[in-house]
């Protein structure tokens, strides 16, 4: 099934919705489930409700159902207890190491990278980016999520599929201009891992169908860059598998249902298939051209993230922002 969430005043998590499977109509779900974290919290009393209005919708026989609008989504977890982003891809890794002059870890093939990101408050799927400074480097980084139900912890690979209930899409929200320095002090991402976005519909594992194979999304991911073609590389080349991710996370702790794990920035050795962040860009330029030309993100800019089925129908909607000048600004 398809979930949203709609923007509701008052209510900081929004309403939850049922979206039908060709995103045209969609049904409150308010009398299952006030919103998605709730739904997540309690889903095995939860799931069944939300699946028959699932089925009603599509059979066109749900009551009180409406037009579906993206612009009225915020992000389908508007907030979460955690969000965990990995870094699957080892084309990414290499990349982007060489981009600020970094070594590649020992253990690049063995453990997963991940981090622990801001999750307080997440950007819409069309909402601004702030702006604040040159200087930041500002940069989008698509990529595909899952949400899990409770992990326990010491979960391994093998048993973790069956933890995750939900896919989305991400906009991983990253300034350039400071992670090296910020790394160079040895404790990590913070400032340069402002609130990121993710696609309007998070969707169950059977939305997928053929497609979800070997703990991985195997269909190309898309960025459009100010409305121009940017990448299509195939989401399904990770090195880790979701599977692989999740029980990293979870060696030392439990992970709450809600919990948010992104895949990292979607990438393919096969370069005629685009990138999914600019900083890949630029590198690849570095690297046959002898300099990066490509810029990173200015006020103006819009950068739009999905991924479509076999048949070309969007699954997660459309990430759509544009970047803004902050009021907040550093001279």
């Amino acid at each position: 099934m398809k979930l949203a969430t709609r923007k509701c005043a008052g209510k900081l998590d929004g309403e939850l919705l049922v979206v039908s499977r060709d995103m045209t109509k969609a049904v409150s779900a308010a009398g299952s489930a006030p919103n998605l974290q709730y739904a997540l919290d309690h889903w095995k009393e939860t799931e069944l409700k939300l699946q028959k209005l699932y089925s009603e919708l599509n059979a066109g026989s749900a009551k009180g159902s409406f037009d579906f609008n993206e612009a009225d989504c915020l992000s389908p977890l508007p907030r979460a207890y955690q969000f965990l982003d990995g870094s699957a891809y080892i084309q990414h890794i290499v990349l982007v190491r060489k981009a600020r002059n970094a070594e590649l870890p020992a253990t690049l093939k063995t453990v997963p990278l991940m981090y622990q990101g801001l999750s307080d408050r997440f950007l819409a799927p069309n909402e601004d980016i702030p702006f604040i400074h040159e200087s930041h480097g500002l940069d989008f980084e698509g990529e595909v999520c899952v949400v899990t139900d409770f992990v326990p912890m010491g979960t391994k690979e093998n048993e973790a599929h069956s933890y995750i209930r939900m896919f989305m899409l991400c906009n991983d929200v990253s300034l350039r201009g400071l992670i090296p320095a910020e790394l160079a002090q040895g404790f990590g991402f913070l400032q340069s891992k402002p609130a990121s976005a993710f696609s309007p519909l998070a969707v169950t594992p059977d939305e997928l169908g053929a497609a979800w194979k070997n703990g991985r999304v195997c269909l190309p991911l898309e960025s459009e860059l100010n409305g121009e073609f940017f990448g299509n590389p195939d989401a399904g080349e990770m090195f880790f598998s979701f599977g692989k991710l999740i029980e990293h996370a979870a060696r030392t702790r439990n992970l709450a249902a809600g919990t948010i794990l992104g895949s990292g920035t979607v990438s393919n050795e096969d370069q005629s298939r685009g990138s999914s962040c600019l900083a890949e860009k630029r590198m690849l330029e570095q690297i046959t051209e002898g300099k990066a030309s490509t810029p990173f993100m200015k006020p103006g800019d819009t950068i739009q993230i999905q991924m479509r089925d076999s048949g070309g129908k969007s699954i997660f909607g459309r990430i759509h922002q544009k970047v803004v000048q902050s009021s907040i600004r550093e001279d």
